[in-house]
């Protein structure tokens, strides 16, 4: 402030993560955001809440608005495991340790605010505020909370990629407009008195209320299923939900899929594509990972039952223009310690860039959560021509040796048939170009679970996919003399799933030579269907019940199959299977192995040496 000659700041972002100045990172995204738009912004990356709280008070109340974000993450998700056993590192912090913020930080860093600037607004945004906007199942206290306005005392929630909402609202503040009074801003949540609710239409939805969904969960099933929907629609309506008999949360549509022109101004913006020098000497592990990476696209319209991508960024698919893309290439190629490979030409979904509806009146009404489940929607373009032509500019760069594909590729859309000759002409080159020339040794995949009844829970396509993608990539390794691995990404406990399930999973992956590497146990997250069915016990869209594996002895029962090449889990896994009456997943997974043999094997480790 003083090298600039600034007496005051516009705006003051509050994030959890450390500072880097890269479009990946969204201080830095809304930061210059706000700055190109001609406002003075300071951003405290990290501040202490423990001390005598000067972070907070470094730039003093600014002349618009705080805002609060608890990172890149979910805080929670960041700092426990799906056993909720504390992690011992923080990827978005110098030096990968944790501990340099709190649990639930948007709750914290807004009560702090609060109470040091009791006039200024506070503005929470981030993934974590955007996916507990309504209320929630919050895996780590096993309760259902309220919307995150109640417990934050924020004034307004902007929800969702934040580019467009940042700026409507510094402009309107700017004009003079009390926050108080900015109630219909898209994308972006307030509480209100319940008075001024109005009667339920087709442009106001009345969801069922808090106190309804804390005594009932099918009430907070069928909320799901609504929010969910009109989330991925192109023109929602407004939600209701009523709180305590005298308020109402108020959530506003999301604003229209972003122009390629919008989306290029956010990443034209001048970053240095660097962590903030304080940092200097200090490695931030989620910064190293996607430091050489360019982001074609936002948003994903593979609906995925787990995930939060489309609840956050929207199903439809706003790319980036040609131009915007080669040039961070280059700006790539400028960056020192660059040595000609760019780690990531991708998105949320490596290959959905320039996708979507091909008539798209019928998209603006379409209220399926996924266009890929349970089958590629008929009116979706799946012609990956732009993407090939993208990553043959980018490779043709001076200065680029190669360029690889690190973002997860949808195989079931690039393998799909359209019936359209020159369009699956296309796409099966791209399939054999992206395992040719853009797989740095490892191509990572998601078919995460072999099951189908647990498959389409997920909203996945049949393992049988899996099998045809894998003969195209070992056809193409074997054309190329390449020495290539195909990685899949599995999950285990997903609700749906159950032991049987994991030991058929084990065996069928053990008949593909795989020793399974990227795995994870499902982690219930926030506003994901997944999370619904493992919290409620039902299938929001149908209200069938639904399995799910909640407790820690369920959870590890289920994971213990992933390993089954490891010696330490045989004679667990074995006497699991004998319980559960399936010693023929026994015999496929140990057929030189008997539960006789390993209780007479006496030289075997106890539990506690293991």
């Amino acid at each position: 402030m003083k090298a600039l000659g600034w007496d005051y700041v516009d705006v003051v972002l509050f994030s959890g993560d450390a500072y880097v100045d890269h479009p990946s990172f969204a201080a830095a995204v809304l930061g210059r955001i706000l700055q190109a738009n001609g406002y003075r912004v300071a951003i405290v990356p990290q501040p202490n809440w423990q001390d005598d709280l000067r972070d907070f008070k470094k730039f003093g109340a600014p002349r618009l608005f705080f805002g609060v974000s608890a990172g890149a993450m979910d805080s929670m998700v960041n700092h426990y495991t799906a056993n909720r056993r504390r992690r011992s590192d923080d990827a978005y912090t110098p030096g990968g340790k944790s501990g340099h913020r709190p649990d639930y930080p948007t709750i914290v860093y807004s009560d702090i605010l609060r109470n040091l600037y009791p006039d200024t607004p506070i503005i929470i945004g981030g993934i974590e505020a955007s996916m507990r906007r309504l209320s929630h199942y919050d895996y780590w206290s096993n309760s259902l909370k309220p919307s995150i306005l109640i417990d934050s005392k924020a004034d307004l929630l902007l929800y969702g990629m934040g580019d467009l909402s940042i700026v409507e609202l510094a402009n309107r503040l700017k004009s003079g407009e009390p926050v108080s009074e900015i109630q219909n801003l898209p994308q972006s949540a307030l509480i209100l008195p319940l008075s001024m609710m109005p009667e339920s239409d087709n442009d106001n939805i009345i969801l069922n209320s808090w106190d309804k969904c804390v005594h009932n969960k099918i009430a907070q099933a069928e909320n799901f299923k609504i929010i969910e929907q009109q989330s991925n629609l192109m023109h929602g309506a407004t939600l209701w939900q009523p709180y305590d008999n005298n308020r109402v949360v108020k959530v506003n549509p999301m604003y229209p899929p972003m122009t390629t022109e919008q989306i290029d101004a956010s990443f034209d913006l001048p970053y240095t594509r660097l962590p903030h020098p304080r940092y200097k000497g200090k490695v931030i592990p989620a910064y190293e990972m996607i430091r050489h990476s360019i982001n074609m696209h936002r948003g994903c319209f593979g609906g995925c039952a787990f995930c939060t991508i489309s609840a956050h960024q929207g199903k439809f698919i706003a790319s980036r223009g040609k131009e915007s893309i080669l040039k961070e290439a280059v700006e790539v190629t400028r960056m020192p310690d660059f040595k000609g490979y760019i780690s990531d030409l991708g998105g949320p979904s490596a290959n959905m860039y320039k996708m979507g509806g091909l008539d798209l009146e019928k998209c603006k009404k379409c209220l399926r959560p996924s266009c890929l489940h349970p089958k590629p929607c008929a009116n979706l373009n799946t012609d990956h021509g732009p993407l090939l032509e993208i990553y043959r500019e980018v490779d043709a760069l001076p200065g680029v040796k190669k360029s690889f594909i690190g973002s997860g590729v949808r195989y079931d859309l690039s393998m799909h048939p359209t019936g359209n000759p020159k369009i699956d002409k296309t796409n099966q080159i791209y399939n054999e170009e992206l395992i040719k020339n853009h797989v740095s040794g490892r191509l990572k995949v998601a078919p995460e679970h072999t099951r189908d009844h647990v498959l389409n829970l997920m909203r996945k396509p049949s393992f049988t996919q899996f099998y045809d993608f894998k003969k195209i990539f070992d056809r193409v390794n074997q054309k190329y003399q390449l020495r290539q691995q195909l990685i899949p990404y599995f999950i285990s406990s997903h609700p749906g799933c159950n032991e049987i399930d994991m030991a058929e999973l084990a065996a069928e992956t053990k008949q593909l030579n795989m020793h399974l590497e990227q795995v994870q146990d499902f982690t219930p997250t926030p506003m994901t269907v997944a999370t619904e069915m493992f919290y409620t016990g039902v299938n929001p869209y149908t209200l069938k019940p639904v399995y799910s594996a909640t407790t820690k002895e369920e959870k590890l029962a289920q994971r213990k199959y992933f390993f089954w090449y490891d010696p330490t889990y045989h004679k667990e896994i074995i006497s699991s299977l004998k319980k559960l009456g399936r010693n023929d997943l026994a015999v496929k997974l140990f057929p030189n192995s008997t539960p006789l043999t390993y209780r007479a094997n006496k030289r075997l480790p106890s539990k506690k040496h293991r």
